[in-house]
């Protein structure tokens, strides 16, 4: 899995320098790095369940070097050489070295040989390589790196303990102290920093490498007694040891790295060209859910685990809450790991996507193998078989025969058109694609193209002498075949003649009759090129007879072609020409009647385009005296009247139009350009001018019978009408419910939504939506009465019913409007006198109801 940087470099690699001047090391610090280097391979070479026993001579074969390298990089190092023999040892270690080398390290003095041959000084020197590259230089605080940061790391965590001193890696740690501090300030609970004592080293060192060993997993790198015996500690072995408290106990920045250096091979959506290449990368990304990320995922639950009880143990001992450096939050880690989940999903998806597209790319390559073999087998033969020349020696009948057989083969060679460009598009779509293997599918798909090229212009080649060939043999039967070429459509031609001028036909204007004639006319002026082809098509037939009779060939059977004789032809023609001048004399009759016809229309439309407006015009009239003020109630009467006359007096004008109407009927005419009026629309109207003039005669009555009942002045109705009119917006005879809100709030009215709507209730009972002249006069009547009685309804009634105790409900359907009317008969009740009637209603009780509600 590689997903670390490979690229980094970084010239602090002093120390290779320094080894390779001190070839010879002092025997105490040797003695040091072989026991703390031995102890820190092991402690990762214990992840993968081995170790070693001799540092220069386990690590000889390659084999554990590379399995080192493996463990803590995180990555995957070449193939490594199975072999015992030394040339596969060398190339082990080689490749380790190299990979060293790919990670920005400049190795000096150091070669394969060396490390193979076994020679401890070079094999320390390569292991303190290794430990500065993966241990020590990533490790960063405060902008200073690698072996500065490292001591500075020290000197803040030991900083709080006053007899802790830390200025290097050697003298600084040899009273143990500094080793406790570490442990203490991370995890107090471990140590009992205070018993310790200065003066014994011993018990201080080994305190600390015991802890270090038993609850931080760090194994014992240092013997005690070596340090204390040395008059300056090994400083590689004690960075080596202190570079292992550093990393345990900043196991959040390793996490948070180990997750930068993830996410880079994560996103990388760099495609393989092969199947066996995506599976790799999907066998990686395996090993990296099965064996990569699980520790990792342990190592943050044990990192959030250890902060919250570092945090508890500082809390509970009374000192400061123990705060990660900038970047190394807890909330930081959870969002790095947010962020590698998340670019995971996504690296998963792409492969996943990857294989499909390598499975299409698969698939369409045997697709395209498979349609290219298939063509190929078919087209093996096929050019020596269209160089044959065997028409060169046929008869006529074979002539035919070969060209039956060559139509067949092009069509065959049609139907293997959609396979060649099946396999061309196969062919672009595995190019467009970038399928490893494209030259090869192109060349194949080139040569099949190039023969198919071939194969058509061999066909179009074989056709072409055939058809030459049959030209030369067969002059009788392109006779015979141009008689069947034009004597079928003159057949079809006369049939359709002989249709058509025997074809009833129906019209209904002049145009239509002008046309068909038009139509006949032209016919006629065909006749005599018609006559031509006939007699040309009998010269076809007569060549045929002469050829016969001259070069005396044998003609088996009649024209092999059609079945029409010139017998039948002439026949046929005779026929149309006997049709010609009936059709002539039908055309003529035919349009004497349509003339007839538009003498009806025009008598129709000249009657109805006067009455129809009359009517629109009367009507216009009569709703204006309806709306206008001129004169009392009476004189509008009265001249309503006048107009009832007028209109009764023009019956006879449309009876007139009916008789006109009932011709035209009779006629069959169905449309009347001259006039937009039919005899409905005529009907209707007039019948609706006979009621809307009834209607507003009641109307005026009506009003005449209010204004009398109420006591309402002339003046009263003539500002009624003048308010009514003002609001009636659309000039309709009645307001809406809008015009007659804006109607009340113009007079005054301060009301609600509830009051309007009991007003509303009243003057449109029905819930029509529109307020009459009459359900306004009356409601206007009751808001301005100031003196109304029960007594005074009741004698309005007592009018109404002709003096009598009751009324019936045909009285007052007559005698009020009829939403009036009927809002009157739903609340009266039965009269039960004794003079009472069926149907009699008691008007007396339903007033003096009416007016305690206040709502009449």
């Amino acid at each position: 899995m590689d997903h670390y940087d490979s690229q980094q470099t970084n010239d602090y690699m002093q120390p290779e320098e320094d080894w390779d001047r001190d070839l010879l090391l002092d025997p105490a610090w040797e003695k040091q790095q072989r026991k703390t280097f031995t102890a820190w391979c092991n402690s990762h070479l214990r992840k993968a369940g081995t170790q070693i026993e001799n540092i220069e001579e386990d690590f000889r074969d390659g084999l554990k070097l590379m399995l080192l390298l493996e463990v803590i990089s995180g990555e995957r190092l070449a193939k490594p050489e199975r072999g015992k023999m030394r040339v596969h040892k060398i190339s082990n270690v080689n490749k380790a070295l190299d990979f060293i080398a790919s990670k920005g390290v400049k190795l000096v003095s150091i070669g394969a040989e060396e490390i193979v041959d076994g020679n401890v000084k070079m094999t320390l020197g390569m292991i303190w390589t290794i430990i500065l590259r993966f241990a020590i230089q990533d490790i960063s605080v405060e902008e200073t790196s690698a072996k500065e940061g490292l001591l500075l790391w020290c000197q803040r965590k030991t900083a709080p303990y006053k007899n802790v001193n830390i200025q290097n890696f050697h003298i600084s740690w040899k009273d143990g102290l500094g080793f406790c501090a570490l442990i203490h300030r991370h995890r107090p609970e471990l140590i009992d920093y205070g018993k310790l004592r200065k003066d014994d080293p011993l018990t201080n060192l080994n305190t600390a490498f015991d802890v270090a060993e038993k609850y931080l997993d760090i194994p014992k790198m240092l013997d005690a007694e070596d340090i204390v015996g040395t008059a300056r500690p090994d400083e590689k072995a004690i960075m080596t040891y202190v570079s292992s408290f550093y990393h345990a106990f900043s196991g959040a920045q390793k996490l948070l790295e180990w997750i930068r250096r993830t996410i880079p091979w994560l996103e990388n959506r760099v495609p393989e060209n092969t199947m066996h290449a995506m599976q790799q990368k999907l066998e990686d990304f395996r090993d990296y859910r099965r064996l990569h990320k699980p520790p990792k995922v342990q190592e943050k639950c044990q990192l959030e685990i250890n902060f919250n009880t570092l945090q508890t143990k500082l809390r509970l001992s009374n000192r400061p809450a123990f705060m990660p450096s900038e970047g190394r939050m807890v909330s930081d880690i959870n969002n790095a790991w947010g962020c590698l989940e998340q670019v995971e999903k996504g690296y998963e998806e792409w492969l996943l996507n990857e294989i499909r597209r390598l499975e299409r790319l698969d698939h369409l390559a045997e697709k395209f193998r498979q349609k290219a073999s298939i063509h190929e087998a078919w087209t093996d033969g096929k050019e020596a078989m269209l160089r044959q020349k065997d028409y060169e020696t046929a008869t006529l009948s074979e002539i035919k025969a070969l060209l039956k057989k060559h139509e067949a083969f092009e069509s065959d060679l049609a139907a293997h058109q959609d396979r060649v460009e099946q396999i061309a598009a196969i062919a672009q779509e595995l190019n467009e694609l970038d399928y490893y293997d494209s030259p090869s599918v192109n060349a194949r798909c080139q040569k099949i193209c190039d023969q198919w090229d071939n194969l058509g212009a061999l066909t179009q080649k074989r056709r072409e002498a055939l058809e030459r060939t049959e030209k030369l043999l067969e002059t009788i039967d392109q006779l015979y075949l141009e008689y069947a070429k034009r004597a079928a459509p003159f057949n079809n031609w006369m049939e359709g003649a002989m249709e058509d001028l025997q074809d009833t036909f129906i019209v209904h204007t002049i145009e239509e009759i002008q046309g068909l004639t038009t139509a006949h006319e032209q016919f006629k002026a065909t006749l005599p090129d018609a006559d031509k082809e006939r007699l040309a098509i009998l010269g076809i037939h007569n060549e045929v007879s002469k050829i016969v009779q001259t070069y005396h060939v044998n003609m088996a059977g009649t024209n092999p072609y059609t079945t029409i004789t010139p017998q039948e032809i002439n026949g046929k023609w005779d026929h149309v020409r006997q049709l010609v001048p009936r059709r002539d004399q039908a055309l003529t009759e035919e349009h004497a009647r349509q003339q007839h016809n538009e003498r009806l229309r025009k008598q129709f439309g000249a009657q109805a385009n006067v009455i129809g407006p009359w009517i629109q015009t009367k009507m216009e009239e009569i709703g204006r005296i309806s709306i206008e003020m001129h004169g009392t109630l009476e004189d509008q009467l009265s001249h309503l009247r006048q107009y009832e006359k007028s209109i009764v007096n023009y019956k006879p004008k449309i009876d007139q139009l009916e008789g006109d109407h009932q011709l035209i009927q009779e006629a069959l005419i169905f449309d009347n350009k001259h006039t937009n009026y039919t005899m409905e629309h005529i009907r209707v109207g007039w019948e609706q001018l006979l009621t809307t003039i009834a209607r507003t005669i009641n109307e005026v009555e009506n009003q005449i019978l209010t204004r009398d009942a109420k006591g309402i002045s002339q003046e009263q109705m003539n500002e009624f009408r003048a308010s009514f009119n003002h609001f009636d917006r659309k000039k309709t005879g009645m307001m809406d419910t809008d015009d007659f809100r804006a109607c009340l709030i113009s007079m005054g009215y301060n009301m609600g939504e509830a009051e309007f709507a009991r007003i509303m209730s009243i003057v449109d009972p029905n819930r029509l939506g529109v307020v009459t002249f009459q359900a306004f006069i009356d409601f206007m009547s009751r808001e301005t009465a100031d003196t109304d009685t029960a007594d005074q309804v009741m004698a309005s009634f007592k009018i109404l019913a002709g003096d009598k105790n009751y009324i019936t409900m045909d009285e007052l359907r007559r005698e009020l409007p009829p939403d009036q009317a009927e809002y009157c008969i739903a609340r009266m009740a039965p009269y039960t006198g004794p003079d009472s009637v069926p149907g009699a209603l008691d008007y007396m009780s339903f007033s003096t109801a009416l007016y305690g509600e206040s709502d009449l």
